[in-house]
């Protein structure tokens, strides 16, 4: 009986890849697992309002101010100079007046009656 050397170097390989075949874990389970993980829902992301008008108003005393507000008609950014800091003005419901820092504007149109700090209430235009 002659063996073939070519068939006798196939033997052991194809006994190794038999025995790599009668692993206990599976593969496809872990896979599955970890793909289950993160198709989990995630949590909710609340978006920030988006920027409903841009506007420079001219008060009754001469000055003006800058409001940015915002959707939901709840907030609303003030400067009281062109590059100056940001006041945030916050509403508990939608059609109330803004009001922070001392501040106070009521209405979001191109007419609104605002109050500023040291100063009495007055109209502004856009």
């Amino acid at each position: 009986m002659n063996i073939s050397p070519l068939l006798l170097r196939a033997a052991p390989l194809a006994l190794i890849a038999l025995a790599a075949c009668n692993k206990s874990e599976t593969p496809a389970a872990n896979a599955t697992e970890a793909a289950e993980a993160n198709t989990a829902a995630p949590a909710p992301i609340e978006l920030p309002p988006p920027l409903l008008a841009s506007r420079t108003f001219r008060c009754k005393d001469n000055s003006v101010v800058y409001i940015d507000f915002y959707g939901g008609e709840k907030t609303a950014d003030l400067r009281a100079q062109k590059d100056g800091p940001v006041t945030k003005l916050t509403a508990e419901e939608a059609g109330k007046p803004l009001t922070g820092e001392g501040y106070s504007v009521s209405g979001t149109g191109t007419q609104v009656m605002m109050t500023q700090p040291g100063k009495p209430s007055q109209s502004c235009k856009a």
